[in-house]
C-alpha cells in the first residue's frame, strides 16, 4: 500500500499527464450524460456509464505511471 502512495506522488511522464487529463474529461462527459435530467435512450445511458467508468480507470492508471530511473 505504501508503494502505491509513493507512485501516486512521484512525477508523472508528460504522455501520461495528457492521457490522465483526457480520461478525466471523458469521465466527466460520461457522468454528465448519464445523469442528464431529460429522458435519453437506454443505449446512450449505458454508453455514458461505460465512458465514465473507462475514463476513471484510465485516469487512475495514468496517475500511477512513473518516470524510469
Amino acid at each position: 500500500m505504501n508503494e502505491i502512495i509513493k507512485r501516486a506522488k512521484a512525477p508523472t511522464p508528460p504522455f501520461f499527464k495528457q492521457l490522465r487529463n483526457i480520461s478525466l474529461i471523458l469521465a466527466a462527459l460520461g457522468t454528465t450524460i448519464a445523469t442528464a435530467p431529460m429522458a435519453l435512450p437506454i443505449v446512450v445511458t449505458k454508453i455514458a456509464g461505460y465512458l465514465a467508468l473507462a475514463g476513471g480507470v484510465a485516469g487512475v492508471v495514468s496517475q500511477t505511471a512513473v518516470e524510469g530511473e
